[in-house]
């Protein structure tokens, strides 16, 4: 099988050590490629850095809405011109979340608008990140989209009403180790049978949500464990995982314009 990992953070500093490590144990696993993400400017320039020095990593920038109330256009203008690399395929992640308020609400709403507008301009999709929003996103989102503008929207946890809105958009869901949990994932277990195959792609989030049973021995979520998230998925929807990874890996291309990979 060969897998894309649309959202992972191999910029993240816990992968200092042992990055060439880790993207062997994913090769092994059948990782073919990476979107690493963006959240800040620090973190985006990271991401840059190491999809230009690596073939199959490619890279997204933005401000996450936890750094919201430090953002500044000076900081946007960095990023913008991050972007020209032909490497930056997405902008983000960007978007709402009112679970653990670390930008005040304000902040957050008048970033990611901003960041709506750089995306549309440069013409990048967006990866979006939403938490406790209370449909503010989707009204934000709805007031912005159309449907030749793509967009994925990462580790949905939403509900059903929530869920048919991002479809009804053209936006592509974004399904992650959390698929695998027992209890956490039930929800989202019944929903992912109702996501077309052609909107459905497979992440880590990694280091963080790490699957079932790869958390039993480690704390720390790695892109190797994507493939943990794939079979899960086939499962669950009751389909061939060749099948499954081949039209995943499809509709990543799509999503970041990769014609070649």
């Amino acid at each position: 099988m060969k897998l894309f990992d649309t959202h992972c953070h191999l910029n993240d500093m816990v992968y200092d050590k042992d990055i060439d490590a880790v993207i062997e144990r994913a090769h092994d696993a059948g990782v073919a490629a990476y979107m690493v993400v963006g959240t800040d400017k620090t973190s985006s320039i990271k991401a840059v850095a190491l999809a230009k020095s690596t073939n199959n990593i490619y890279a997204s920038v933005g401000i996450h809405p936890h750094e919201a109330q430090s953002c500044s256009e000076s900081i946007l203008e960095c990023l913008i011109n991050l972007a020209e690399n032909p490497k930056v395929c997405a902008w983000g992640e960007i978007g709402l979340d009112f679970n653990r308020m670390h930008s005040p609400q304000d902040d957050q709403e008048k970033w990611f608008i901003r960041q709506l507008e750089i995306a549309d301009k440069c013409n990048f999709p967006v990866i979006f990140h939403e938490r406790d929003s209370k449909g503010r996103l989707l009204e934000i989102v709805k007031s912005w989209h159309k449907k030749e503008k793509k967009g994925v929207v990462h580790c949905f946890s939403g509900n059903r009403t929530e869920l048919e809105q991002y479809i009804n958009l053209g936006l592509y869901i974004g399904i992650t180790g959390i698929l695998t949990l027992k209890q956490r994932g039930a929800d989202l277990r019944r929903l992912v049978r109702l996501i077309p195959l052609e909107q459905i792609l497979i992440e880590t989030d990694a280091p963080y949500l790490t699957p079932a049973p790869e958390k039993n021995r480690t704390r720390r979520n790695e892109p190797a464990f994507v493939r943990t998230v794939l079979l899960k998925l086939a499962e669950v929807r009751n389909e061939d995982p060749e099948y499954l990874a081949s039209v995943t890996w499809e509709n990543s291309c799509r999503l970041f314009n990769l014609k070649k990979v």
